[in-house]
């Protein structure tokens, strides 16, 4: 026993005489980061933003870059509040998970036994562009918790999705959840209409990308008898210090939003007006208003560092600075392919990818595609942010950036790189 001491011993001296700390990052090759972001914004591939690291608990790297505000030239701050409008999935899909913990639901529970709107489910078979006329038969069988949690549920998205998606659901004015601004317009409402709306295809038999998790936003609200942002606040934010992070955004926090650029051509970047639609229509100020629409699926914003803590406590199977969120045994359901051999397609990922509850899982057949170890859970939002959790090197990333469209976003996958290639031991 005390020879093996000894060797672990002169590992351990011999790692740090030759500049190297066991499960560190290389101070100077993580300075790469910065060279890389600056280069970026000299090119004028985006206006600003904030990149931050964890390795084995550790920060080991947090920064800002460029502009918050190119008309004002305010520089970005590292406490910068941004829209992360899909990042939201993950926290909700979490919230799921601990009423799943709770006995309040079961994985496999149709969504029905909760949301009577939605029985007798029935499936599209033609619809017409022309004139929003369908035709339809009845599904194979309900929509599942499970479902909604992979986005296999048949539901697809209002107002960015396909164009049969687009037009089926503005023809029963549904929207798709981020920037709703106007108060007439309530989640109870918007999810027990989409319950009555045809599915796109039958529940479980392929992957698309829809409202699934903002039904899941509401399902919340039902079992506990608070409004989303309450019980993500007591459940979540408050427990994981993330003080910053708010369906919209207090009075006080509102000098901190970073507007919303634009870089369709990758000319001159472009600050967008608050007035400015997006997405189909949506508003860019939502995170000024005072709303009462919780978008379990994009409605969320948050700072770098907040969001951070809540990947901390996912990567230590449950666990932040010593105070139990989530089980471990949830957390590995989180992060397992729940799609078996279902396609997932999504435009800018890359291919034989799968899904988890809220995450997209890199695979062994996806690693050569990415210096993310196989195992990775990631995801990001519609403005260009990204985020990964890697358990095999205790890695959580994060860039922040809110741009709409960006030109290039081969900036994305650079600082990943520039992670890993940091990597000591």
């Amino acid at each position: 026993m005390k020879n093996i001491y000894l060797l672990l011993s002169l590992l351990l001296v011999s790692s740090l005489l030759l500049g190297q700390s066991p499960g560190k990052m290389n101070p100077g090759r993580l300075a790469r980061i910065d060279a890389w972001m600056e280069q970026a914004i000299v090119e004028k591939q985006l206006n600003g933003a904030v990149a931050i690291v964890h390795r084995n608990n550790q920060l080991v790297y947090h920064k800002a870059f460029g502009l918050m505000d190119v008309t004002s030239q305010h520089a970005m701050p590292k406490d910068a509040i941004f829209r992360i409008a899909s990042q939201t999935k993950a926290i909700t899909a979490t919230a799921i998970m601990l009423l799943y913990e709770e006995g309040k639901l079961l994985l496999d529970d149709p969504i029905e036994k909760y949301l009577p709107s939605f029985a007798n489910p029935r499936v599209i078979t033609k619809f017409s562009l022309k004139d929003t006329t369908f035709t339809t038969e009845p599904a194979k069988r309900s929509v599942r918790i499970r479902d909604l949690l992979t986005h296999t549920s048949g539901i697809g998205y209002a107002q960015i999705g396909s164009d049969t998606a687009k037009a089926l659901y503005a023809k029963y004015g549904l929207v798709g959840g981020i920037g709703v601004v106007n108060p007439r317009i309530r989640l109870v409402d918007q999810i027990e209409t989409l319950g009555k709306v045809p599915l796109l295809h039958h529940p479980g038999a392929r992957w698309t990308y829809g409202l699934n998790i903002d039904v899941l936003g509401r399902l919340v609200e039902v079992l506990s008898g608070m409004n989303l942002d309450a019980f993500l606040q007591k459940r979540l934010f408050r427990p994981l210090g993330m003080k910053d992070t708010h369906f919209y955004q207090p009075e006080a926090n509102w000098s901190r939003i970073v507007p919303l650029h634009s870089n369709p051509s990758q000319g001159e970047i472009m600050k967008l007006p608050l007035e400015t639609p997006m997405l189909g229509g949506l508003y860019t100020a939502y995170p000024h208003f005072q709303g009462t629409y919780y978008s379990g699926g994009a409605g969320l914003s948050s700072t770098a560092w907040d969001y951070a803590q809540f990947l901390q406590m996912l990567l230590n199977d449950g666990v932040l600075h010593g105070k139990r969120i989530l089980a471990r045994s949830s957390v590995r359901l989180m992060r397992t392919n729940q799609i078996g051999e279902i396609d997932f397609e999504m435009a800018g990922q890359a291919a034989n990818q799968k899904v988890g509850f809220g995450f997209i899982i890199n695979t062994e057949k996806a690693a050569g595609q990415s210096p993310v170890s196989v195992g990775t859970y990631y995801g990001g939002g519609a403005f260009y942010s990204i985020y990964w959790i890697d358990p095999k090197e205790k890695i959580t990333g994060q860039l922040m950036i809110n741009m709409l469209p960006m030109s290039q976003v081969d900036v994305l996958e650079k600082f990943k790189v520039a992670v890993y290639q940091a990597i000591e031991d």
